[in-house]
């Protein structure tokens, strides 16, 4: 064997450790699955709403699971708080019945932990795909953090999105109580205005609206309501149609 392939040899196995290094220390993050998202208010579990049968099953108030009827059980999500945008991560609980207005039952501590008003518990709720555990980018671990990681005891694991950006924190002022209910988009204006006249003839409400979102989305609507109690009748009106996904959005 001569001399360039002896340099050749050593020259890969040192290749092949520094990527096998570098593999090892790869950290992974979370991709969002679309394929389910839906924005409303949520009911905080009380046991006196269970004894009161608005809700079928009991919740552990320090767990991190919700009720919600549109997602299996197990089924990881994005919970946010969208008047102070904290989020955190849960898992969809037993199938539990709720009132209809509410797009979910959430426990006593992600409500702490997102600091949700009861008064506007308004979150937007977002499935993530099974499979959304992937290789994001390669992170160097230096044996100085080896050591303090090793150390450090380790209480709780978080999730965080690494596209968020820090920004400095400024007080928010809270916003007047002004809400649509999103019955669904359209391709085309001839179908928004099909189900315009289908919620007239089925449903008590006479005044639903059609918003030009682009020149492929046409969204019906009703409201906007400026208060929680017209907001819920009004749902609870076309909650009749049986539709799987209605939203509320803030105006």
């Amino acid at each position: 064997m001569n001399y360039k392939n002896c340099l050749f040899i050593l020259f890969f196995f040192i290749v092949s450790s520094c990527t096998t290094n570098s593999l090892i220390n790869n950290k992974p993050t979370l991709i969002y699955d679309n394929n389910f998202t839906n924005k409303g208010f949520t009911l905080i579990y009380d046991k006196k709403l269970y004894e009161q049968k608005l809700i079928s099953k009991k919740l552990d108030e320090r767990s991190l699971l919700i009720f919600q009827k549109n997602l299996k059980r197990g089924t990881s999500v994005k919970i946010t708080n969208i008047l102070n945008k904290k989020s955190l991560i849960a898992k969809v609980g037993s199938s539990s019945l709720y009132p209809s207005f509410n797009n979910s039952v959430i426990s006593y501590r992600i409500a702490s932990e997102l600091e949700i008003n009861s008064s506007e518990p308004y979150i937007e709720i977002l499935s993530i795909s099974e499979n959304s555990m992937f290789i994001a980018k390669r992170a160097e671990t230096y044996e100085e953090e080896k050591y303090v990681a090793n150390k450090a005891p380790v209480k709780n694991i978080s999730v965080n999105d690494l596209n968020v950006v820090k920004v400095k924190k400024k007080k928010i002022k809270n916003k007047k109580f002004s809400y649509i209910i999103k019955i669904g988009d359209f391709y085309f204006n001839k179908t928004a205005l099909i189900m315009i006249e289908r919620i007239k003839l089925e449903t008590t409400i006479k005044d639903p609206r059609i918003e030009k979102i682009s020149n492929k989305k046409y969204r019906v609507y009703i409201g906007p309501f400026m208060n929680i109690n017209s907001l819920q009748k009004s749902h609870n009106d076309i909650n009749i149609l049986g539709f799987e996904n209605i939203e509320i959005i803030k105006k």
